[in-house]
């Protein structure tokens, strides 16, 4: 049976790469949230691993930092 997956260690590798990407890209959380239209709070719970993104918000997540998700995903093997 699978347990939860928001405090996993591929979670864990995938939030930290999210948050690498987006200092690299130089944002900020609030501006990133600006540019995916969220509170910086959800920034923040992604990054804290409070809560985990679905596929489609992982996805949109990587368009707006323009980075590519199977990148972020290689990482979960």
């Amino acid at each position: 049976m699978m347990g939860k997956t928001v405090a996993s260690e591929e979670n864990g590798r995938l939030t930290k790469w999210l948050k690498d990407k987006r200092h690299e890209k130089g944002h900020t959380m609030r501006s990133l949230a600006q540019v995916l239209g969220t509170p910086h709070s959800f920034i923040g719970k992604i990054e804290n691993q409070e809560r985990r993104l679905d596929v489609i918000e992982f996805l949109r997540y990587c368009e707006a930092l323009d980075v590519d998700p199977y990148e972020g995903l290689a990482l979960l093997k």
